[in-house]
């Protein structure tokens, strides 16, 4: 297309990109890839709202209309031994957070007011490189006591495993395991340095071949380049997760990102349809930094523009929307949430 055939398309409202879009991924079912998404994400302000639209279609075919709900917890926060720069759990940085463990009662608590909400999902996290055997025994008498007490299904996020360990979850019962990329492979050592990617990939590797769902979110905001933000759902797309929790930076104190400063809002939007088009068919969640960056009113625009699924409450270290708003706003918005029925 011309100079100046583009400027006409626009002053029409209409993008070659997201006609591209509507074919390739809408019709057919297939994710864009690296390029165009680049083209996504960097389409004018004024064409937000048709690639959303064009988002939240892709979204209800191919994924259909229920919305995922998730609660999750830290069994041991603070104190980890990597450099995570975005992370105010490492032990290595100038944090406010400080080590502390929660006690198996207070997990089998939490987990039953999760499913209170009507999530289908509880998430047990630990600040860890890899779990050793202290904590993977404490895993299995945690899964074990949740179970006696609610029906809901037990994710957990651990850091890197060895094969024995994914055998022992999948052994275990454990339904999902999270273990994010982050960031593209191009920047994950300007923010990473004490592992490195390839070790990522190894775990999202051994747990989907142990038949555990595999969660595998991003951090977008953090001093990526859009080109490096395309990359990234490319990459996360040729690894086929079941799920993509969506995190936008809240820079944290004593962390090096503190001075980062928080995303713009409408490149979270763009960001929010991109992954959508770049898979159609799985779960994209979202999760921590939206109530910084998106507020009340992107919060709605992105459950119109591609997300299925949201955390309810607080984060690991930070604070969410309280429950009941994000459970009104799917009500508002027609939303049915996953099994919800289940749970009344």
């Amino acid at each position: 297309m011309t100079t100046q055939a583009t400027e006409e398309a626009h002053e029409a409202g209409t993008y070659a990109i997201l006609d591209t879009a509507r074919k390739q991924v809408l019709e057919r079912g297939e994710g864009l890839n690296e390029s165009q998404l680049k083209e996504i994400l960097e389409l004018p302000d004024e064409a937000i709202p048709a690639a959303l639209q064009l988002a939240h279609e892709v979204r209800l075919k191919h994924c259909g209309e229920d919305v995922e709900v998730e609660g999750i917890i830290s069994i041991k926060t603070g104190g980890c031994p990597e450099d995570c720069h975005f992370c105010s759990q490492s032990g290595l940085f100038d944090s406010p957070v400080r080590g502390v463990w929660l006690d198996i009662p207070e997990l089998v608590k939490a987990a039953k007011e999760t499913a209170a909400t009507g999530a289908t999902e509880f998430c047990i996290v630990a600040a860890v490189r890899g779990p050793d055997i202290k904590l993977m025994n404490q895993i299995k008498f945690a899964i074990d006591r949740i179970r006696e007490e609610v029906d809901i299904n037990i994710a957990c996020s651990l850091g890197m495993l060895t094969q024995r360990q994914v055998d022992q979850l999948a052994e275990w019962g454990v339904h999902r395991y999270n273990h994010n990329l982050e960031t593209a492979r191009s920047f994950f050592p300007e923010v990473v340095t004490t592992h490195s990617y390839e070790e990522r990939l190894e775990t999202c590797a051994m747990v989907k071949a142990a038949g555990m769902e595999l969660c595998c979110g991003a951090l977008i905001g953090m001093g990526e380049s859009v080109a490096q933000r395309a990359e990234l759902a490319a990459q996360l797309a040729a690894l086929e997760p079941h799920e993509v929790p969506l995190n936008f930076l809240n820079p944290r104190p004593g962390t090096p990102l503190e001075n980062q400063g928080i995303m713009d809002g409408k490149d979270a939007l763009r960001a929010i349809a991109a992954f959508r088009l770049a898979m159609p068919r799985t779960v994209l969640r979202y999760a921590g930094g939206r109530e910084l960056t998106l507020g009340d009113l992107g919060t709605r625009e992105g459950l119109l523009g591609g997300i299925n699924a949201v955390i309810v409450g607080n984060y690991l270290t930070t604070l969410g929307r309280p429950a009941n708003a994000d459970l009104n706003l799917l009500v508002e918005l027609n939303m049915p949430i996953k099994e919800f029925q289940k749970s009344l």
